[in-house]
């Protein structure tokens, strides 16, 4: 294959990424806070691979913030985007204010999603509750459309008194 027709490829590729994540709808969490990067391969003459952590707020619970650490592909093709990206994720979420719920949710819901492929993997972050223990939970994974992944991580947040807001019921929130 000529060195042409492998630019015209990757232009192509990188069209029909941005053309999908433009007409994916907007949410609430759909850009998270870099909080920091660290190296952790040396790569000659290109990017290094490295570990990003990064919050988000949940869009449906005030209150909640969560932090998640993944690692991002260095070299060429990942600094262009082309390469598919790890699937160890881990999650930490924890309660940052009084909780208060937006909108009735369902168990299982989905609090966050981004990209970790050009085309097929996603990394999720849905949410459920714990109505016997009165405890938000939340578990990151990552998924392919042709397979799954059985790595995931899962953080809870216990709903507790702040200040002098008691604690609201997460089980007159969630349906099943």
């Amino acid at each position: 294959m000529s060195r042409a027709v492998k630019y015209l490829i990757i232009a192509g590729c990188l069209a029909a990424s941005a053309a999908i994540a433009a007409s994916r709808p907007a949410t609430a969490a759909d850009e998270p806070d870099l909080i920091f990067r660290k190296s952790t391969v040396w790569k000659f003459l290109s990017p290094d691979h490295k570990l990003a952590a990064y919050a988000i707020d949940d869009p449906e619970i005030e209150g909640v913030a969560c932090h998640f650490t993944v690692p991002e592909k260095g070299g060429w093709t990942g600094w262009l985007g082309l390469s598919e990206e790890l699937s160890d994720i881990s999650l930490a979420c924890r309660q940052i204010g009084p909780i208060s719920f937006k909108r009735k949710l369902e168990q299982g819901g989905e609090a966050f999603r981004q990209r970790r492929s050009l085309l097929f993997k996603r990394m999720r972050i849905v949410r459920g509750c714990d109505a016997k223990r009165n405890v938000l939970v939340y578990v990151v994974y990552s998924d392919k459309l042709i397979e799954g992944s059985p790595k995931n991580s899962t953080s809870t947040v216990p709903i507790m008194p702040w200040g002098a807001t008691l604690p609201v019921r997460c089980a007159d929130w969630f349906s099943e």
